[in-house]
C-alpha cells in the first residue's frame, strides 16, 4: 500500500507541492486532481520516489526508503521528465526504453517481437504525435509494466491528450483490476470526470490554514438602535388678558418751584401813607 502523510515540497517563493496526504493499495485506482501542472508533477515524481519532498512521510508496504519506492514504481509520461519526444517514432521508443530495464529482467527483448506480442505492430512505423491518445497511454503502460519489478503505476496528467475520459480512464481501471498483476495506480489529473464515483484525492487537502482572529467583544456585540435625539418643544406662550391694563407711560411729576417772596415795601412810600392818614 502507499501512504503519503501531509507530503509538502518547498518551492522559491510559494509551495511546488502543498501539504497532501492519499493512501492506495495494490487494485485500485485513486485519482488525484489539481489546477497547476507543476503541482501534479511535483506529486508525481514524490510518489515514485523521483523527488524528496521537503515535509511529510511517503511508504510503499513497510519501506519509506526513497531508493525502494523508486525501484517498485514507474512514472507515466510526464510533462519535461519522460514524456517521448515527439520527433521518435514507435520502434525508436519501444528500443529506448526497452533498453533502460534492468539487465536481469531484459534478457533479449527486442523492439520488433515485443511490439508484435503486445500488439502494437499496427502503429510501430507512426510518430509519437500521431498517435491517438488512448492508444498513446497504452503503449507507454505497457513499456512501463515491462519491468516486472512495477508494483506502483504513477501516472501524470492523462488527461491533458484528451478531453474525453474515456481515452484513458477505462486503461488505467484495467490495469488496477487486473487479477494476474494487481497495481496500485495513482493518476494526477486536473479535474475528476464527472462520472467518477472511485477513490480521489484533492491536491493540498492537508494544508492547515490559520484560526481567524477572535473579534473584539465591543465589535462582536449588537448595537443597541439608534435613538433620534428629540427636537426641544418650543415654550408654550400664555394667552394675555383679555381685560388686563395696556401699560401706560407716566410723566415725571414737575417740582413746582415756590413763589419768591414779595419784595419789601419801600420805606419812602410808607410815609406817604402815614401822612395821607
Amino acid at each position: 500500500m502507499l501512504s503519503v502523510q501531509q507530503l509538502q515540497i518547498n518551492g522559491r517563493r510559494d509551495d511546488l507541492l502543498p501539504a497532501t496526504s492519499l493512501q492506495v493499495r495494490r487494485g485500485e485506482l485513486l485519482l488525484v486532481a489539481g489546477e497547476g501542472q507543476d503541482q501534479r508533477t511535483a506529486l508525481a515524481l514524490a510518489l515514485s520516489g523521483r523527488m524528496k519532498p521537503s515535509n511529510g512521510v511517503l511508504s510503499w508496504d513497510t519501506t519509506t526508503k526513497t531508493k525502494k519506492i523508486r525501484l517498485a514504481s514507474a512514472l507515466v509520461d510526464s510533462p519535461g521528465v519522460n514524456e517521448p519526444e515527439q520527433h521518435l517514432s514507435v520502434r525508436d521508443l519501444v528500443t529506448e526504453d526497452l533498453s533502460l530495464i534492468p539487465r536481469r529482467y531484459r534478457g533479449a527483448l527486442l523492439s520488433k517481437p515485443w511490439l508484435k506480442v503486445n500488439s502494437f505492430e499496427d502503429i510501430a512505423g507512426l510518430w509519437i504525435e500521431q498517435i491517438p491518445a488512448a492508444r498513446r497511454l497504452e503503449l507507454l503502460t505497457a513499456l512501463a509494466l515491462a519491468d516486472p519489478a512495477t508494483d506502483l503505476l504513477v501516472v501524470d496528467s492523462p488527461d491533458r491528450h484528451s478531453a474525453d475520459p474515456a481515452a484513458w480512464l477505462p486503461r488505467l481501471q484495467a490495469l488496477a483490476s487486473d487479477a494476474g498483476r494487481p497495481l496500485a495506480v495513482v493518476a494526477v489529473v486536473g479535474a475528476l470526470p464527472d462520472t467518477w464515483t472511485g477513490a480521489a484525492a484533492v491536491i493540498g487537502n492537508s494544508v492547515m490554514h490559520p484560526p481567524e482572529p477572535e473579534a473584539d467583544a465591543a465589535h462582536s456585540a449588537p448595537k443597541p438602535p439608534a435613538v433620534e435625539p428629540s427636537q426641544p418643544k418650543p415654550a408654550a406662550v400664555e394667552p394675555k388678558a383679555k381685560h388686563a391694563a395696556e401699560p401706560t407711560t407716566e410723566e415725571p411729576e414737575r417740582l413746582e418751584t415756590p413763589a419768591a417772596p414779595q419784595a419789601a415795601a419801600d420805606p419812602e412810600s410808607e410815609n406817604l401813607q402815614r401822612t395821607a392818614k
